[in-house]
């Protein structure tokens, strides 16, 4: 039995940003670099990879380790972290992951017969004289590689990190390699703009600043990137996979900026950051990938994905980030883990990760410990949702919470609402469920916990009953 689509869609233990999808055969296997709970800097763990049937994307497999930062000659002591990768099925059928490390400007390639194998290192992407991508005089830094093969033709696409009060870089960069998948046939040639060369263009407000991805559904291709937001994904969209790309929009924004919920449309329900994803189309329905930010840092996030709706012209409106990755609702009864929370905000808080008293989804244990997640740092004004729910004769609301608050949650339906009811709290040192006969109207719904009184308090769950 298939379980219900929920984020983020891997175990709350894992930490895996900058998620690329790829259907292979059947299965949807995911890429990305790895942080570490409780890391200081981005990306400190090894390449893994997990993947999943195409029509069951609540069914994850741990595919184990593919590439150690190690394997890199440039990286034998693993001083270096790997960055964003993606993969793609070359010409002759074998696996070719590309990534930059972290302190290089070139890119490298490592290749597998297998999409979930182990991964040997390959090259470097280089031009046909034999100079390294990003070596020669007036190239761009390299980053965040992106791929696509269309027959013998694959397309690699970089660029980053392109802040806009940098003058130095033009933007995202697009080029065909040979066969040999590492040498540049044509280009780099820029395809989408950064702040230094969007004046006049349809991506003013919204130029690249990292995080390349791209795919083709029919005959247009689909080029995903991070804009100088810092919190949205974008994407634009050409018929060409080298020139002619116009602006289509934002996909997600990882702080719900323009969609929270709010009557204002700038006022975030999340702590954003940087995100990084792409596009997946899947037992006929495609989704984005991105990523949220958990633990008050920058520096352990989580992957997650929401349902598109693709409109006649393949224009994709902005999705809401949800619990149910915009699929289904949930049933409205049972018991929820907090940590599938995607509305965490205090009012009047900044939009810093590094507050001291932020809300944020954590863990206990270290790295790789398989811990249920839970929301921590739960103090006077602070809202936790979740969306959504099909609620159908629910009469009573549950908390399970943790810590040293004496105050109450209350829960409404919508974030501008009244409140349903109130949950009071005492002071507990381990789990304790508390309970309130709250009645929610029959119908789908959003549920926000918002806490009012002293101390602070962890959620590990919430129930409908």
């Amino acid at each position: 039995m298939k379980k219900t689509l929920r984020n983020p869609y891997l175990p709350s233990w894992e930490y895996i940003p900058d998620g690329e999808p790829h259907l292979f055969d059947g299965r949807v296997y995911v890429y990305g670099s790895h942080d570490l709970f409780n890391g200081w800097v981005y990306c400190l763990n090894d390449y893994v990879c997990w993947s999943a049937p195409e029509d069951d994307l609540s069914d994850w497999r741990y595919e184990g380790v593919i590439y150690r930062k190690e394997q890199d000659p440039n990286n034998p002591g693993g001083e270096q972290c790997l960055y964003a990768p993606d993969v793609t099925r070359g010409p002759d059928g074998r696996y070719y992951l590309y990534y930059v490390l972290d302190h290089e400007n070139i890119v490298s390639a490592a290749v597998c017969d297998t999409p979930a194998g182990e991964y040997s290192f390959y090259g470097f992407v280089h031009y046909p004289d034999g100079t390294l991508l990003g070596n020669r005089p007036g190239d761009d830094p390299q980053f965040d590689p992106a791929v696509l093969t269309e027959g013998d033709k694959t397309y690699l696409y970089t660029g980053g990190v392109c802040f806009p009060f940098e003058k130095e870089k033009g933007g995202a960069m697009g080029m065909l390699l040979d066969r040999d998948m590492l040498t540049v046939l044509e280009g780099p040639v820029f395809v989408v703009p950064s702040a230094k060369t969007s004046a006049g263009s349809d991506f003013e407000k919204h130029e690249f600043f990292e995080a390349s991805s791209i795919r083709k559904f029919g005959e247009l291709y689909y080029f995903v990137y991070s804009s100088v937001q810092m919190n949205e994904l974008c994407y634009a969209v050409s018929r060409e996979p080298l020139s002619g790309f116009r602006y289509g929009g934002v996909l997600v924004s990882n702080c719900d900026r323009g969609i929270g919920g709010w009557k204002d449309p700038d006022k975030r329900t999340n702590v954003g950051g940087n995100n990084h994803g792409g596009l997946l189309e899947a037992a006929g329905e495609r989704y984005i990938f991105y990523h949220r930010h958990t633990n008050g840092t920058e520096f352990s996030r989580q992957g997650c994905m929401e349902k598109l709706t693709v409109l006649p012209d393949g224009s994709m409106p902005q999705v809401e980030m949800t619990s149910n990755c915009g699929g289904e609702p949930l049933p409205g009864r049972g018991e929820y883990p907090a940590y599938i929370a995607c509305c965490l905000f205090r009012e009047g808080l900044g939009h810093e990760r590094r507050d001291p008293v932020m809300p944020r989804i954590t863990q206990d244990g270290r790295d790789g410990d398989e811990e249920s997640g839970y929301v921590a740092g739960i103090t006077d004004g602070v809202t936790v949702g979740f969306k959504y729910f099909d609620c159908r004769g629910v009469k009573r609301v549950t908390v399970r919470t943790r810590g040293y608050a004496g105050g109450r949650f209350e829960v409404r339906t919508s974030l501008d609402g009244e409140a349903l009811g109130e949950i009071a709290l005492s002071f507990r040192n381990r789990w304790t469920s508390f309970g309130a006969p709250i009645e929610i109207a029959d119908g789908v719904h959003p549920l926000y916990f918002t806490y009012r009184g002293p101390g602070s308090a962890m959620l590990a769950s919430f129930g409908l009953e």
